[in-house]
Order: structure tokens, then sequence, then C-alpha cells
């Protein structure tokens, strides 16, 4: 087999309008796109949606309901609940976004070596693997925030040290599989060195599930953030962030529920189109195979 015939076996990326129609029937992945597009555009055009400062007091307003002034009410400090929450998604989507390149890319590709070289070079990467498992997320992220001050800090601090694993065990075992395909065999056979068949034919083959899994973790990520957030640990006040909102509203629940309810479905919404990604990704690379 020539090289040609290795470069066959990557996935086809196709032509715009191939690739077009593949997500226009894809309803899955359509409607993911179409919410998570939404979501992006307020965050990115806020300053020109709203005229008010998402951290500017106003006592006088506190508490309103939803109204033509303010479209989802003000909270306890008279600030605008819309303003609030779309400043929130660009904090909490930058974050997450941010928070997964270096595991994102960690993980891949540990897991490629680990799956492709194998014998002693699985086995030190799987010890370290089951080594980071072995400490609870939120008790990693708890020790960190205290080392290092609540905020952004702790949470990119923790998810470097332990968010690459779950790319590293799924990539891993994909590596494996795919290390005893012909086309992996052949590329040894031409002499190709370990370094050029990772990165020109195994990662090409491994990525799309990588990133179906990273639309996964990001709702986990997400999910975090907005735990801390909560809990008092991550994003500090007065910058906007979904979960302190939660924490913030939670005494008015029975009076003014829309300050805990709206940032809350902020969330659902947003997990909801990264898994409609997800699965719109899964559906087309799994029709492609």
């Amino acid at each position: 087999m020539n090289t040609t015939q290795i470069d066959t076996t990557l996935p086809d990326l196709g032509k715009p309008a191939s690739g077009l129609r593949r997500v226009l029937n894809t309803p899955s992945l359509l409607i993911g796109i179409i919410m998570f597009t939404i979501l992006i555009l307020l965050a990115i055009f806020i300053p020109y949606l709203s005229p008010y400062n998402p951290t500017e007091q106003n006592l006088s307003a506190f508490l309103q309901p939803p109204s033509a002034a303010h479209w989802l009410g003000t909270d306890q400090l008279g600030r605008d609940l819309f303003t609030r929450l779309i400043y929130a998604a660009r904090t909490d989507l930058t974050i997450m976004v941010l928070a997964e390149i270096i595991p994102f890319c960690t993980g891949v590709m540990l897991g490629m070596i680990s799956g492709y070289y194998g014998k002693w070079t699985d086995r030190i990467i799987a010890l370290v693997t089951d080594t980071f498992i072995a400490f609870p997320f939120y008790l990693i992220v708890i020790i960190v925030a205290f080392a290092s001050g609540a905020g952004e800090r702790g949470i990119y601090i923790t998810f470097i040290l332990v968010g690459w694993i779950v790319f590293a065990r799924v990539v891993r075992g994909l590596s494996a599989s795919f290390r005893k395909q012909e086309w992996i065999a052949s590329a040894q056979t031409l002499g190709l060195p370990g370094h050029r068949i990772l990165l020109r034919h195994l990662l090409p083959n491994v990525l799309p599930q990588a990133v179906v899994v990273l639309m996964t973790d990001m709702i986990g990520l997400l999910v975090a953030i907005v735990t801390l957030g909560y809990l008092g640990i991550g994003i500090a006040p007065p910058t906007p962030d979904w979960g302190t909102m939660i924490a913030d509203g939670q005494p008015f629940i029975t009076t003014a529920w829309w300050l805990s309810a709206v940032p809350g479905f902020a969330v659902v919404y947003t997990g909801i189109a990264l898994s409609l990604l997800g699965d719109g990704l899964a559906d087309i690379w799994r029709r492609k195979g």
C-alpha cells in the first residue's frame, strides 16, 4: 500500500457545499449551532443591546419584576438582571473555553502516545492518570482555591491538572485499536518516523471522537464553574457569574424567584446547546464512518 492509499483513510472533510448539506441534514447539530450562536452573539453585542452597567447599583429600583424597562427584572441591588445574565455568559463561557485548551491538547497527545507506543510508555501514563483520578475534582479545586485565592486562576490551575484525563483515556483506547490497522503498519513499513505517524495519520482519525468528548466535557466544566461561584470560591463579585447570581437570589426565592431561576435556565440552555452539538457531530462522523 502506498502513501496515497494511506491518506484515503483520513476523514473526508468534503467540499463546503457538502459539509453544509450534512449540517442541514443533522437536526441536532443544526439546532445546537443555532442555540450556541445566539448565546455568543448576545455575549458579544450586549454593550449595544443594554444601556445598563452590570455592576452599577440602583437601590431605588431593587427587586422589580420583568418589565419593558427591565426585561428580566432587577436584583436586590437594583441591577438589571438581563444585563448581568449576558455579561455572566461572557465570563463563564470565556473561562470554559480557555480552561479546555491546554487539557484538550495535552490529553489528546498523551492518549495517542500511550496507545500507539504501548509498553512502558502506556504504563507510566496510566499510572499518572490513575493517580489524578484518585483525587475528587472538587477537593482539588477547593485546595487550589485556598492556595491561590478564589477566582479564575484556581479554575484554570485545577483543570490543567486533571482536565486532560478524560481525553487521554478516550484517545488512548482509539489509538491502541488503530495501531493494529493495516494503514499504520504500512506507514511504519515506509519508514515514517513515529511523530509523523502520530500527527499526520493518527491524529485526524482520533480527533473527531475527541471533539465529541470535548463538547460533553465543556458541560461538566460549566457546571463546575457555576457550582464554585455558588459556593463562593469561584468568580469574585461584583463580576457577573451565573453561580453567584443563583446564590444571591436564593434568599428571595419566594418573593423574586426569577433571580435564581433565570441564571439557572441559562446554564441548562447552554448545556443543551453543547449536548446537541456533540450529538450532531457524532452523528455526522458516524455516517461518514
